[in-house]
């Protein structure tokens, strides 16, 4: 399993997946899930992928053998717009699927994949996807500016709280985080490291990367008064007065 966010703001993005994947509880490996695909000045694509790997990799991969065989093809680096790229990937994974997923049902592996995929393009306004399996996809809202992926659950609760349009994207990371927290206390299948990427409106270039490792002292502080704050508010929220003792 995995678990992936992405939030769009008022003043840029704040990406963010795991590294763990699994299939059974003696096999758990790590792989990255976050794909940058930039060109100074002109555009700047990241992509968080969940579900089966080997569909999500040969998604990208394609597009890149494609790009490299004729770069005057739709490539990732060459389209018009992020509606563009959403739909690249789509259709290029339905073609992935379409492949490949007789033979994984055949021995029991489930097929769905999914992106999500953000950034901004020259000329237009940052924008974020959902890319769902069947290749088809939607856009962030003003009403709903994020997204996840995977093992989803146990980090919306906080998100659908807390976030909105004007949250700073220091606020957004911190919040993104916590979400992380909340997964992993949770669900063992996701785990550390964890990638976590910044993009400001209009720079065109990544602001911030950052991987966090196992051990990040940060994260730990973000558990600890995540936990100790839950405690705390749980005891102070009044009991039912109509329940006796």
């Amino acid at each position: 399993m995995t678990y992936c966010v992405a939030m769009k703001l008022a003043t840029g993005m704040v990406f963010a997946s795991d590294s763990r994947t699994n299939a059974g509880i003696d096999h758990i490996s790590r792989f990255d899930k976050m794909r940058v695909f930039s060109k100074p000045a002109e555009r700047v694509i990241v992509t968080l992928s969940a579900g089966n790997l080997s569909v999500t990799q040969n998604t990208l991969n394609l597009l890149d053998r494609r790009s490299q065989q004729n770069p005057d093809s739709p490539t990732l680096m060459n389209v018009a717009s992020l509606y563009d790229v959403a739909e690249l990937i789509g259709t290029t994974m339905r073609e992935i699927k379409q492949r490949d997923a007789e033979y994984l049902r055949q021995n029991n592996i489930d097929a769905s994949a999914s992106f999500i995929v953000g950034g901004q393009i020259a000329g237009e306004v940052p924008r974020l996807f959902l890319v769902y399996s069947e290749g088809n996809f939607i856009e962030t809202s003003h009403h709903t500016p994020y997204f996840q992926s995977g093992e989803v659950k146990y980090g919306k609760p906080v998100i659908d709280r807390v976030l909105h349009n004007d949250t700073s994207i220091r606020d957004a990371v911190k919040l993104a985080l916590v979400s992380f927290d909340s997964t992993m206390r949770s669900n063992v299948s996701v785990g550390p490291p964890i990638d976590l990427l910044v993009y400001e409106n209009d720079k065109l270039a990544v602001t911030m990367s950052r991987r966090i490792e196992e051990g990040d002292p940060y994260f730990g502080e973000i558990a600890r008064y995540w936990n100790d704050g839950l405690k705390h508010a749980f005891a102070e929220t009044p009991g039912p007065d109509w329940l006796s003792g």
